[in-house]
């Protein structure tokens, strides 16, 4: 069978491109021949062009008659270039950081926002990164300028403000899982600013202030009844012992005096009157 119609078989996309690569036929291996015969005769001045330092964060794709080499792409180090027949393709293998522009959305309870945000990812297969598609860095930022605005079009304003990072996390796993077949790596999104209209920003401060004094309220009521229920239950004591009112009478008057220093006037309670009365009367 042939192998060019068993590719839908295996989606392995450096398999495909090896099973592109296995014969580069009679003509193609006569040219080979004839340049590597050219770098012996004109040695060592060839070696010069034919040698490539390939540095500890890049990897070349060698190309020969349009053909992958090897499968796999060469590097770090010195690879050798044959002159006429390959040509090669350095990939950085380096994070790159993909800044999102502001994108205006509109949330799930129609209400518009902008949001921008930062995407880190690397290439993990050069191979791939070079032979599936045009130009990996922007089919990669179009992607998740994209995904970014599809993904907050499904929340609201409430889910978008304090859910930032179960969002984010979804869209890190749809672009991971989008890029694969790039040899792309998505190693973190992060929502940078979320930026909502002026009048809409004072709605909600209202809302906010609105709530909160309504919890006040509802806290001094709630102290208010407590209180009260102290000190009927105080009254309860201080009614079976008159003596206890009157030591509690003389307890506020020493804290008066202690804190302000000032003239207080005692009142004598009437009962002591009555008894005093009773004496002079008897004397």
């Amino acid at each position: 069978m042939d192998p060019q119609r068993e590719t839908p078989k295996n989606s392995n996309p450096e398999h495909l491109i090896a099973n592109r690569q296995e014969g580069i036929g009679v003509c193609g291996w006569i040219l080979v021949s004839l340049s590597f015969l050219l770098v012996l005769i004109t040695f060592p001045i060839s070696i010069w062009a034919c040698l490539k330092v390939i540095r500890e964060y890049e990897r070349a794709v060698v190309f020969r008659l349009g053909h992958i080499l090897s499968k796999k792409a060469k590097g770090p180090g010195l690879i050798l270039i044959l002159p006429c027949t390959d040509t090669f393709i350095k990939v950085d293998l380096r994070t790159v950081t993909c800044n999102i522009p502001p994108q205006e959305i509109l949330t799930k309870d129609a209400v518009t926002a902008q949001v921008d945000g930062v995407v880190y990812y690397r290439i993990h297969s050069a191979v791939r990164a070079v032979a599936n598609v045009t130009d990996v860095h922007s089919a990669t930022f179009l992607l998740a300028q994209t995904t970014l605005r599809n993904v907050l079009g499904t929340q609201s304003l409430a889910q978008l403000l304090a859910g930032r990072e179960e969002i984010a996390h979804s869209i890190q796993a749809i672009l991971d899982s989008a890029t694969e077949q790039w040899g792309i790596k998505v190693a973190r999104v992060e929502i940078k600013d979320v930026r909502i209209p002026v009048a809409m920003q004072r709605a909600m401060a209202a809302e906010a202030e609105a709530a909160r004094e309504a919890k006040a309220k509802v806290v001094a009521a709630e102290g208010e009844m407590n209180a009260s229920k102290a000190l009927k239950q105080a009254s309860v004591v201080l009614a079976e012992s008159p003596a206890g009112l009157q030591l509690r009478y003389l307890q506020t008057l020493t804290t008066l005096a202690a804190e302000n220093n000032s003239t207080i006037v005692f009142p004598l309670p009437i009962n002591i009157l009555e008894s005093l009365g009773q004496k002079n009367r008897g004397g």
